[in-house]
């Protein structure tokens, strides 16, 4: 089979052009709608969430086209009508979203994302938004359960071989976003400007006669600020050697096995012994936000967190929905509430602008009403911001921007969000009606 460059477009289900075919036919694909994304809830024990992914979903929105490649093979495949196939071959998103800023905090219902155009613009969407939310914003609300466990020491993002190699680059963009320092992969440097570490794994030590040897290459290559891997046989005797080779000036020593806490100790004393004070170190090894918070009084400079960042043990799912709340029967006429009824999986309709209650500085509720309504009594401020207006990109932060917001809104919760127990939400989900067009109902 000849390779195919894959297609923004086609990164859906099959049951949205479907539903797009049927709708356009009918005459209702034209009908003005506004889909919400939301989590129903937060994986079991986590008391927040963090938004991430959204300068990528702006990324996906801007190249969701289709192409003579991606339409021909959608006629073979017999897909949609060929009405439906010349309406795809004019499709650019000319509609509005709003959302939750990149790096901002959510709970359950939290409306982080909002997009509002014709049902048949908006409803391609939704697959492709999904997936990118989803993945980011797991690895960013773990990745910040981890940055609190390590108390203002340094994170490294090593996860890259224990994921999708797309999905890897995307997980160091999301990691760093919730605080990490910066990653091993070298593509998410490229792409995002994300700072890259990394020296030598155990094979190199072990391509070498002797472990004097191996240092000595490194060292001779990279200077003396490097960081050497130091456990490959006995870690106290690699840290004899390390600073025999790299002197007191060696820049950081990295420990990847045993007892990280004892050899951490064990690691220290020997380097203030022989004068290298500011030489660092480095902990990996399996390492999570509980691994974390039991090393809080080692004294480790940094750590390296690979596989539980990046995958699902550590990032679970972050659950996010993209429903139907309003729709309006044509363009200019009243939006209508619209809802699922019944069982877990009920919705509540309405377009619903979000307010964060701040009472001293810190947040006590995340308050849903409706769009068009008044803000709340209490002091709140808006959470919500204009992304997209009239198909045009309008919220473009940078990585730094999007950082520093994060350290803002967890700096806002109030303290037991970075306990690591079992909890539920950190800040209850009011919905709150009023009398204005579009209710929430």
């Amino acid at each position: 089979m000849a390779h195919l460059d894959p297609s923004t477009a086609l990164l859906t289900d099959r049951y949205e052009l479907t539903m797009l075919d049927a709708a356009l036919q009918d005459g209702r694909g034209a009908r003005p709608a506004i889909f919400e994304v939301f989590a129903r809830r937060l994986p079991a024990g986590r008391r927040y969430g963090v938004v991430a992914g959204t300068g990528r979903v702006l990324d996906a929105i801007r190249d969701f086209r289709f192409d003579a490649d991606v339409l021909g093979w959608l006629d073979d495949a017999g897909v949609v009508s060929t009405g439906t196939l010349a309406w795809l071959a004019d499709y650019r998103f000319r509609g509005d979203v709003h959302g939750y800023p990149e790096g901002e905090v959510y709970v359950p219902q939290s409306p982080v994302l909002t997009v509002t155009a014709s049902f048949a613009e908006a409803v391609l969407l939704e697959t492709v938004v999904l997936s990118i939310l989803n993945h980011d914003s797991a690895i960013a609300s773990a990745a910040s359960r981890m940055y609190a466990a390590a108390r203002g020491r340094g994170l490294f993002e090593f996860g890259g071989r224990r994921a999708n190699e797309q999905a890897a680059v995307a997980a160091a963009r999301a990691a760093y976003v919730a605080g990490f320092d910066g990653t091993s992969n070298l593509e998410a440097g490229r792409r995002f400007g994300l700072p890259t570490f990394g020296t030598s794994a155990h094979a190199f030590t072990l391509l070498h006669d002797t472990e004097e040897e191996a240092f000595a290459a490194q060292v001779a290559a990279l200077g003396p600020g490097t960081t050497l891997l130091v456990d490959t046989f006995d870690t106290e005797q690699g840290l004899r050697t390390a600073l025999e080779v790299a002197g007191t000036d060696l820049g950081a020593v990295r420990i990847d096995s045993g007892d990280l806490a004892a050899e951490a100790v064990r690691a220290r004393k020997l380097l203030d012994d022989a004068g290298a004070t500011g030489t660092r170190i480095v902990l990996s090894g399996d390492l999570d936000e509980y691994r974390l918070a039991e090393l809080a009084d080692a004294p480790a400079d940094a750590f390296g967190v690979g596989t539980s960042v990046v995958t699902g043990s550590g990032a679970p799912t972050a659950g996010f929905v993209f429903k139907l709340v309003a729709r309006a029967d044509a363009p200019g006429a009243p939006w209508r509430p619209v809802a699922k009824a019944g069982g877990t999986k009920a919705t509540i309709g309405g377009r619903k602008r979000a307010w964060r209650s701040v009472r001293d500085g810190v947040a006590t509720a995340e308050v849903l009403r409706a769009w068009d309504g008044p803000p709340p009594r209490d002091p709140a401020r808006a959470v919500q911001v204009d992304v997209i207006r009239e198909g045009e990109v309008v919220h473009r932060p940078t990585i730094e921007e999007i950082r520093d917001h994060h350290r803002r809104a967890i700096a806002e919760l109030p303290p037991e969000a970075l306990d690591l127990t079992p909890g539920g939400p950190v800040l209850p989900t009011l919905h709150e009606e009023t009398t204005s067009e579009g209710a929430l109902t």
